[in-house]
């Protein structure tokens, strides 16, 4: 019996045009190269570190109010997401997908921060970008790229509380 193996690709890999940091899901081109021989729990590790990166990057243009009615209108215009991803990663996959033919942010939960463009087209565009500075400087490892033991150390710390 074979295990489906989790990934975060979305099926355009930006790597093979020269990036090296995908701008569809990224991970940069070494973590996409590796990806197939890292354990189970190495790439779960990595999604978390992508899905951190997004929400950290996301924070600073909306905020999802109403994480359900997100869900809802993910499953209807069945727009791809896992159970454990946080809201915040869910809306770039939402914007990904849906920048074109989303109108109001907030029948979909999503409320903008008052810098952060109106425009689902023009807001996606700002995001990638600053998803692609962010995952830049993950792949360099520079300080504020939150690794896999910065994660662990985390867990540990809530779960102590």
């Amino acid at each position: 019996m074979s295990q489906r193996i989790v990934s975060p690709c979305v099926g355009l890999c930006s790597t093979t045009v020269g990036d090296s940091v995908c701008r569809g899901c990224q991970r940069h081109d070494v973590e996409i190269h590796d990806w197939m021989t890292m354990s189970s729990e190495q790439r779960e590790c990595r999604i978390q570190e992508l899905d951190a990166m997004r929400v950290e990057v996301a924070t600073r243009f909306l905020c999802v109010v109403d994480a359900q009615c997100l869900e809802d209108q993910l499953k209807r215009y069945r727009v791809r997401f896992r159970d454990a991803q946080p809201a915040l990663s869910r809306v770039v996959e939402l914007l990904r997908v849906g920048r074109d033919r989303i109108q109001d942010l907030s029948r979909y939960g999503i409320a903008l921060e008052p810098s952060a463009p109106d425009d689902p087209q023009q807001l996606y565009v700002a995001l990638g970008q600053a998803l692609a500075e962010a995952g830049e400087r993950r792949r360099r490892g520079e300080p504020d790229a939150r690794s896999c033991e910065r994660l662990e150390d985390e867990r540990l710390e809530d779960s102590a509380i």
